[in-house]
This record gives C-alpha cells, structure tokens and sequence, in this order.
C-alpha cells in the first residue's frame, strides 16, 4: 500500500485512533520485563589492583615523541603480570596503534591525559583482521584494538583524539578499494586473501574489539576519528557508559555494536558526523556467511545531538538484529535527521524485530521520528528479503519534527507491526510518508505548526 496522506487526514486519523482504541486492545506480554535478565548478564569486568604508568617505560608526554613502543612494554608486562590497569598519566602522549591483551584496563588518569594518534597510515602496518562497513578483510589496524580477548577496559577522564581532518583520514572517504572489497566477498574469496594496505585507502575504525568478552568502556572524551568510534564487533557483555564523543567526519559513527550481544549504551553523550549509535550485523554475503545477529542490546540515559539518526539499525544488518531497548534520552539538532532509523535494501536483507523505544525526549529533529527506508543504496536491486517486524515506540515528547514517520519499503519487503503509542507531537510542518508498509500511531497527539 502507498500512502502519503495529506496531513489533515492525518491528524484526523490519529485522533479517531487515540478516540477508539480499546485499554488493551494492542496489548502484548511487556516486552521490558526482559531487561533485567540481560543487565543481569552485562557484568563489567574486574582488574587486580596493579598500576603499570606509561611513562616508567619510556613515554614522554611531549606531543612529539612517538611511545607506541613504550605503551605496548606497559601493556605486555601488565599482562604477563596478570592484568591490571595500564595508566596514562597527565601530558599529551603521541602514539600508533594501540593493541590490548586480556586482562587490560588502559586508564586515562586526569582530565588532561591525552593520547594523540599519528596520522601516517604506515604506522598502523601490518594488516590485521577487522571488519570495514561490515564486510571482513585485513585492513590496517585500528587505533585501539584487540582481537580474542577477554576482560578488557578504556577507562578514566582524558581525552582520546585521532587528529583526522581532510588533509588526511577524511580524504579517504571515497576510496574505490571499497567495491573491490565488495565483489571479493560477493565471490567468496578467502577473508586470509583480502589483503588492503595504505594505497587502497580504506580507513580503520578508532576503537575495536573484535571476538572479545567483558568489555568496559568508561569515561573517555573521544575526538576526531578516522570513522566508526566505537565498534564492538562479535563481542558479549560489553558496558560503554560516561563516553563524550564529537567528531564529525563522514562515517562518524558513535557506537557501532557489530553482531555483539549483551550491550548496554548509558549516560553517554554523541554529537557525531552520522549516527549517534548504529546497531550492525554484517553487509551482504559476509552477514550472511557468518549469521551472527546484534541482539540484546541496551541503549538507556543516553544525549545525542548532531547526528543521521539517535539510533540507527543497519545498513550493514544482514545478519539481523532483535531485541534492542532504547529509554530515557534525550535528542535534539537541527542536525538531528531521526530518532530512529532502520536501513536495509534487497541486496543486505536482514531480519529487524523487537525494537522498543520508550520515554524519549525529542527537542528538534530534521526529517523524521521514525525512518525506515529499504530503499537505502542498492533499493530493490537484490533477492534478498528485509524484515522489519514488532517495532514499537511508545511515550514520545517531540517538540519539533517536519514529519512523524518517513517509511519507505517496496512490494518485496515486509515492513509489520510498526506502532507509536502514547505520543505527542508538536510543530508538525508536513504529511507522513508511509510506503508498502503496516504503520499505526495510537492515542497519539499531533500539533500541527501554525
């Protein structure tokens, strides 16, 4: 069904809806009492009581004197010492690639601590094994990475930037590598053969932990990064929480919790070049292949400010999301695109399903409320079916959208169960767009702009 209806219809229908609907008539087991089962699950890990400061292996917290070599002694004795916290005490601190061992809390001590990454892509050879936009490759490494892992924390104060602008990192963004990258796993050659280096010009994310466990991320500023900030990619019981992060390069994500399970996102604050947090699975034949869904995911307390969406699920989503839980934030800018926005098209599929959001507190967003767009990239050029299902946002105050609902699927796709209960919404500038898809608002209220 097409529907663009015009917008007095509209508010007459969400009238007569909020009128007539029965106490209980859409009613389904609460699916918030799950919650505290996974927090129960969502345990930070703990570290022995051992401090290994940086500069008592060589670090100079000049801004000019390269201590990647001083940061990884620290971290190699910590470990081989049974864990502790790895500490970066006051100063400005230059470093490569940082790659973590079990066992490791790496701990920005004051508000002034700050590691400053190098910019040269050769700094961060050789190759090790990641994921970019979803898709698995040996690429170059991460700033902060570690990979089989377990009980692993970034913790404290300070201050983590990366340096990226255009006269570097960001002059990537368009690197033609990335659909070489695509066709390989379209066809199925070996991850060990997708070997990328600095002249294909694929970016690497700021922090990864790849096919780890009982993470803990707590308290940094993040600043400038190369693309993804955060991206816990096949990962369970990971805690960020007190994270600041503005950066506004493209591909600027937040928060990329990548077929990871047991999350739980709160008290952070995102102002970001695209999402605010997206919720990821893997792109395409790579999703597929590995079929490791994002589930079980907590979003809570949290402010987003500039952004694509508060929180996003997808692109990269073939292999599924369910149960995500998003309450009690706060999101506002005139950069804002949506609150929530779920992306997949016929080439990624993917099955998205239970996705509550509730007590949110929307000032200003520049498109929607709710986008879904199946449309996204490739369109319908696919065989591959994407699912959205059991979507439900309940208690909304939105001060000032142009639209509630942005809703684009196609014939193909499924888009069911969509509900917005108990909302209100002021300032509503034009009609909703809602395309081939099962969309309701209840016992809502719109207030159209003057």
């Amino acid at each position: 069904m097409h529907r663009n209806r015009p917008f007095a219809t509209l508010l007459l229908l969400c009238l007569c809806l909020r009128a007539s609907a029965q106490p209980g008539g859409d009613s389904i087991t609460d699916p918030w009492s799950q919650v505290p089962a996974i927090l129960r699950r969502i345990v930070p890990p703990q570290f022995p009581a051992r401090d290994f400061v940086i500069t008592d292996f060589g670090a100079v917290p000049d801004g000019r004197t390269d201590c990647t070599a001083a940061i990884a002694r620290a971290i190699a004795v910590c470990a081989d010492s049974g864990g502790g916290r790895v500490v970066i005490p006051a100063g400005t601190f230059l470093t490569g690639p940082i790659h973590l061992r079990s066992g490791i809390d790496l701990h920005l001590a004051a508000t002034n601590s700050l590691l400053l990454f190098r910019t040269d892509p050769a700094a961060y050879l050789p190759p090790v094994f990641t994921r970019f936009e979803g898709t698995e490759l040996y690429n170059l490494s991460p700033l902060i990475y570690a990979l089989d892992c377990h009980d692993l924390a970034l913790t404290g104060p300070g201050t983590l930037d990366a340096q990226a602008d255009a006269t570097n990192w960001f002059a990537w963004s368009k690197a033609p590598a990335r659909a070489r990258l695509l066709r390989m796993a379209e066809a199925n050659v070996p991850v060990e053969q997708r070997q990328f280096g600095p002249a294909d010009h694929l970016r690497p994310g700021f922090i990864e932990f790849n096919r780890c466990g009982n993470i803990l991320i707590d308290g940094p500023r993040i600043r400038r990064s190369p693309m993804w900030e955060i991206h816990p990619l096949l990962c369970t019981n990971v805690t960020v929480r007190h994270v600041d992060i503005f950066s506004h390069g493209p591909n600027n994500d937040g928060c990329d919790p990548e077929s990871s399970r047991d999350v739980l996102i709160e008290d952070c604050t995102f102002d970001t070049g695209d999402d605010c947090i997206a919720i990821k699975s893997g792109r395409n034949a790579d999703g597929r292949r590995l079929h490791v869904p994002a589930a079980n995911i907590i979003i809570r307390h949290c402010t987003m400010r500039d952004g694509h969406a508060g929180t996003a699920i997808g692109s990269e989503i073939s292999g599924g999301c369910h149960d995500v839980f998003i309450e009690d934030c706060h999101m506002s800018s005139s950069n804002l695109v949506c609150a929530l926005r779920l992306k997949s098209n016929a080439m990624r599929g993917g099955v998205l399903e239970n996705i509550f959001m509730r007590q949110i507190d929307i000032g200003l967003v520049r498109d929607s409320v709710l986008q879904i767009n199946f449309l996204y990239e490739e369109g319908t050029r696919g065989a591959c079916q994407p699912v959205a299902r059991n979507i439900l946002l309940d208690h909304l105050s939105v001060a000032h959208t142009p639209r509630v609902l942005n809703v684009r699927g196609f014939p193909a796709a499924s888009i069911t169960g969509i509900r917005i209960t108990d909302s209100v919404f002021h300032q509503v500038q034009s009609p909703d767009v809602v395309i081939d898809a099962d969309v309701r608002l209840l016992r809502c209220t719109l207030d159209p702009a003057p």
